[in-house]
């Protein structure tokens, strides 16, 4: 049976590890070629191990997400080494704790060069290369703070309130083209960030980064009329309806 992904290519940021590890991975036992995306070379090459042995090909590129110029260097080395792009997903992220009054400018700065700067970059930047594609997706990953608001979190919340906004319009700017924008925006998943932001939440009760990945999944292989704007995914402890 054919793989439903087979002889696509997707670049998945922040994969070094949590969501974008599991991304990347369900993406390759689909059969497509993943062009992983953080700073850590070493955490990199595990999560290229990790999506060959799921049967896809790795293409490993150390990025500095807050640096346009190296975010332009991963789609450059993705359209060498390929010549094509299907999917991207903005999955990278940082986060930071404290009160407003208390947050630095540069605090404030590295959560908008990251989690709004970044995606808004890396999608002007693979446009032409995912206009070219049969059908091209593009997935955004926001967080629940991406529509609601946390005290302590006021850097983090505004970031991913512009990414949520970009997608949103952008999708608009893409509606009658070849490439579908979603975005996804998950409570707490068992990460490293999670770790920082909500230590109170009981481990047993996070949401897992597989279950997260099985909705990209979704997402850049269901076809159809029927289409998905955005993603509201918390865990079964908390309330419904955030």
């Amino acid at each position: 049976m054919q793989k439903r992904l087979a002889g696509k290519t997707a670049i998945v940021t922040g994969a070094s590890s949590g969501i974008g590890r599991a991304v990347s991975v369900a993406l390759a036992k689909e059969d497509a070629a993943v062009v992983l995306a953080a700073r850590s070379l070493e955490k990199l090459k595990e999560t290229a191990d990790m999506v060959t042995k799921a049967g896809g090909k790795a293409d490993v590129v150390v990025t500095e997400l807050a640096d346009e110029n190296s975010i332009k260097k991963l789609v450059e080395t993705t359209n060498r080494n390929f010549g094509r792009l299907d999917i991207l997903v903005n999955n990278a992220g940082v986060t930071h704790s404290a009160k407003l009054e208390d947050t630095k400018t540069s605090d404030w700065d590295r959560c908008y060069y990251v989690n709004a700067r970044a995606p808004f970059i890396l999608c002007r930047e693979a446009l032409p290369l995912l206009k070219k594609a049969e059908a091209a997706y593009i997935i955004n990953i926001a967080s629940v703070v991406g529509v609601k608001g946390y005290p302590l979190q006021s850097a983090y919340t505004a970031s991913k309130h512009a990414l949520r906004g970009m997608t949103m319009s952008l999708a608009e700017e893409l509606a009658d083209s070849n490439v579908r924008v979603h975005l996804l925006c998950p409570g707490g998943v068992d990460t490293d960030l999670i770790k920082k932001v909500r230590p109170d939440i009981k481990k047993d009760e996070l949401m897992q980064p597989d279950e997260i990945a099985e909705l990209v999944v979704y997402l850049v292989t269901h076809k159809g009329n029927a289409v998905i704007d955005e993603l509201h995914i918390r865990r079964a402890a908390s309330k419904p309806w955030f």
